[in-house]
């Protein structure tokens, strides 16, 4: 159980360790289902995932799931267990393109991360390189940058799942596509997510880690992974970049 500060912190750890984490990145890779946006606002999660496992359920292959998978909420927990199960596979492709398919449905209900806007064109106006790492479709995160009116702050760096399954985070795949592509040194970046596998392939690729949790239990668990620095909202990472932009006007 958190704590009533916990609770009402925007910032859990130190003040002036967020402060080097913002002002010290050079490139920012951004997780996009929480930190950017929650895709499956208004397109349940929960209902894409019954629904691939009563497609698996059609093709008498429900036995490919665990009973604990087969009601879990989490879409890609199911295509990760396909995968290890049937790896390069047409089955596993299938499964891949269905699930692009549902998340390319969510994108016109799909609800933005407060502060995330504008954090995103304020990171671009200052020239540092953004990035989105995911393990969503990377046709699916263009399209909703597009809505936003934000796909050119990202230029072509957009890197989601692949064909190879077996490279979704936690592996640091996209994580380090992006750096290279960049020509960013790992401790020059910065990786925002929302998840333990986020934080995961951060520690892989070498990268600083920001944990972004809009609520209690998933700070809790990104705190108990090992995550230094949580924001609950994005707005005094916002604060910081203006404050700092200020500073260096008057300078």
């Amino acid at each position: 159980m958190t704590s009533d500060t916990d609770q009402t912190e925007p910032v859990a750890g130190r003040a002036d360790g967020l402060r080097d984490l913002v002002l010290g990145a050079r490139v920012v890779l951004l997780d996009f289902d929480g930190p950017v946006c929650r895709l499956f606002a208004g397109y349940s999660a929960d209902r894409v995932a019954a629904e691939l496992v009563d497609w698996l359920a059609r093709l008498g292959l429900k036995e490919l799931l665990s009973e604990e998978e087969r009601v879990h909420p989490d879409p890609h927990v199911l295509l990760g267990a396909v995968d290890r199960r049937r790896h390069r596979s047409d089955l596993a492709a299938d499964f891949e393109e269905r699930l692009t398919r549902e998340e390319l449905r969510a994108v016109p209900t799909a609800r933005p991360t407060a502060y995330a806007d504008p954090l995103i064109r304020t990171w671009s106006a200052l020239g540092v390189g953004l990035a989105v790492t995911t393990n969503n479709s990377p046709r699916v995160v263009a399209e909703y940058l597009a809505t936003r009116g934000l796909l050119d702050c990202f230029a072509s760096h957009i890197y989601g799942r692949t064909r190879d399954l077996h490279l979704l985070k936690p592996d640091p795949y996209c994580l380090n596509r992006a750096l290279r592509a960049m020509g960013s040194a790992p401790g020059q970046a910065l990786m925002v997510g929302d998840t333990t596998s986020d934080l995961t392939a951060a520690r892989r690729a070498g990268v600083p880690f920001l944990g972004y949790a809009r609520d209690d239990e998933k700070a809790k668990l990104l705190r108990q992974a090992g995550a230094e620095t949580v924001v609950h909202s994005l707005e005094p990472v916002l604060r910081l970049l203006w404050e700092d932009g200020g500073a260096r006007g008057h300078a």
